[in-house]
């Protein structure tokens, strides 16, 4: 191969006394997609916040086209050709997408007046050359994340960015939208760019990546050709262990019905949906993104309005209106978007876990901290959630730990029946083989449990029956013993209804 574009080595970076980065090595190749690999809190994030110059490490050194260098800022490292895309997208909704992808850039004219026909020409000869058609007046806010992803490339190629690094992109993508990406990706290596790929989806790095490097609890593992390792192998070097159960399902014969929803409709979102759920059941729920399955959930714990049908709990027909109400009967739902919709990000991991119980440690307008401290280190401990302390802010945790935080949060409201939507959504294989631990107690104590999923080996593995819908409707029903790949897929993308 060429010589490297990026050699990093012996990198060490601590925060608060925390070691966040040990003795790490990592390089960089013209024209190959490079996967970093490793756990939540393995140190994949601080490693490429020191490459786009958000951190400067404490010890190490990092040599670019040959050249020893030391990115004080981003701009720093933006000025060598370096460009990331991150699993959320970073636009200005209100700018359109010629304004995003030249913002702070923008071509002027005598006078320092933007040159509008110019940027909007170099913003449409982008897109063209990714094979992406979109009219560059469209404004942010009306794209899709596919689609924004792809105007973050253009925006990397109009900087001429010979690094691109690719964090979690295909976490909120569908499997057309998948395969566009990687033919993107796979344009952009064959003009030689270097890619750094990060995915908790290892099966797309055995797709698209040459090289993997392995990072756990900071160090440096080991970097491999793809055609070296396995998936059994990857996950071992990534949890230093073998890890033979990523599904711990355990055999639980459900109970009486709890939760009965008939022909639920929301008018735009779904249609006609029904469906039981009970007691001790995991209801597994596929089909591809935007098919409606995240709007059924929204509408039975009142935060959207349903237009017809009704919901059924414990035998009783109720309204819900809001989710205080859903909580007094006994709901609670964990968003897909943790980061938006489950967790106050700049509040500290105890003030996240109690806020939906904070009424229970108050008495006569004052607050028992003590009551609430306790019952927040306890529903910690139980999530094994790892940080600093519970005053450490949630948003400073990995992902994974994030995600823990708010599974926290709501089991701290002893529901009976508990709704998740993407529960292992960009978390690694260690934290999901905890997830689906945690999902199969609660299942084996009395908890009834619709889980919403796209990916099909965690419906497969840990569903005892299985919905599946497509365009805002149910279109397939499986049991656990009948339930393959390719029924859910057919079911998933077939116009005709199965149920």
């Amino acid at each position: 191969m060429a010589d490297h574009i990026l050699s990093m080595s012996n990198i060490y970076k601590n925060f608060a006394g925390v070691r966040a980065l040990q003795g790490v090595a990592f390089d960089l190749y013209p024209g190959e997609v490079h996967a970093l690999l490793g756990e939540n809190g393995a140190g994949k994030s601080t490693l490429i916040k020191i490459i786009t110059g958000v951190h400067q490490p404490d010890d190490g050194d990092i040599v670019l086209y040959g050249e020893p260098v030391k990115f004080d800022d981003p701009r720093a490292s933006q000025r060598q050709g370096i460009a990331a895309i991150y699993q959320e997208p970073s636009l200005f909704p209100d700018l359109d997408i010629a304004e995003n992808i030249f913002v702070g850039r923008q071509p002027t004219r005598a006078g320092g007046q933007v040159a509008w026909s110019q940027m909007y020409h170099a913003a449409s000869e982008l897109l063209n050359s990714l094979g992406v058609h979109l009219d560059p007046r469209t404004k942010a806010r009306n794209l899709s994340v596919a689609q924004q992803q792809m105007v973050e490339i253009a925006r990397a190629l109009s900087v001429q960015a010979k690094i691109l690094i690719m964090d979690e992109p295909t976490s909120s993508l569908t499997l057309a939208e998948v395969d566009d990406l990687f033919r993107i990706v796979n344009q952009l290596r064959d003009a030689g760019t270097a890619i750094v790929f990060i995915s908790h989806r290892l099966e797309e790095l055995f797709e698209l990546a040459d090289r993997v490097t392995v990072l756990r609890d900071g160090a440096y593992v080991d970097t491999k050709l793809i055609s070296e390792v396995t998936t059994e192998s990857l996950i071992q070097m990534m949890v230093g262990r073998q890890l033979s159960d990523l599904f711990p399902k355990l055999d639980v014969e459900a109970g009486d019905i709890v939760l009965q929803v008939e022909c639920l409709s929301r008018d735009g979102a779904f249609q006609d949906v029904s469906f039981t759920l009970r007691q001790g059941e995991i209801l597994g729920m596929a089909g591809l993104v935007g098919a409606g399955r995240t709007d059924v959930a929204r509408a039975i714990f009142g935060v959207d309005a349903i237009t017809g049908g009704r919901v059924i709990i414990n035998g009783q027909p109720v309204t819900i209106n809001s989710p205080q109400q859903a909580m007094r009967l006994g709901l609670a739902y964990v968003p897909e978007d943790r980061q938006h919709h489950g967790l106050v990000l700049p509040m500290h991991i105890s003030h996240n876990i109690t806020l939906p119980i904070l009424s229970e440690f108050a008495s006569q307008g004052w607050l028992d901290t003590g009551q609430e401290q306790q019952s927040a280190t306890e529903a910690a401990t139980q999530m094994e959630v790892k940080a600093a302390g519970l005053w450490q802010r949630v948003r400073e945790l990995s992902g994974g730990n994030q995600q823990k935080v708010v599974l926290a949060k709501w089991l701290a409201t002893k529901p009976r029946i508990l709704i998740l939507d993407e529960p292992t959504r960009g978390i690694d294989v260690g934290t999901k083989a905890a997830v689906h631990g945690l999902m199969s107690q609660l299942a084996s104590q009395g908890m009834a449990i619709l889980m919403i999923s796209s990916e099909l080996p965690e419906i497969l593995g840990m569903s005892d029956r299985i919905l599946v819908m497509r365009e805002g409707r149910l279109t397939g029903q499986f049991s656990r013993t009948e339930a393959t790949q390719e029924k859910i897929m057919l079911a998933a993308t077939q116009a005709v209804e199965q149920v």
